[in-house]
């Protein structure tokens, strides 16, 4: 899956570089077309699964989405309640 693979790639670069923090658009949901619901899922289980198998052995200490509209932080929300368990 290309789009998943952004975001590892992305992840594993900034712990290349030491970085502390990320930030992420809602890759390929624009011009492109991918639809959010399914862009969201891809984009929030990568990173959980890439923070998951680095248990702990990653320089990143905070990840963001910086998302458009909110309809694009809608989809987002609903994917991270289904994937980390709804909190509220």
């Amino acid at each position: 899956e290309p789009l998943g693979s952004a975001y590892v790639e992305s992840l594993k670069l900034a712990d290349e570089k030491n970085a502390k923090s990320i930030a992420f658009p809602s890759i390929s949901t624009g011009v492109y077309g991918y639809p959010v619901k399914l862009a969201s899922k891809v984009a929030l289980s990568s990173v959980i699964n890439y923070i998951k198998q680095h248990n702990g052995k990653t320089s990143i200490q905070e990840i963001r989405f910086v998302l458009f509209d909110d309809k694009t932080y809608n989809a987002y929300k609903e994917a991270a309640d289904e994937l980390l368990g709804d909190k509220s």
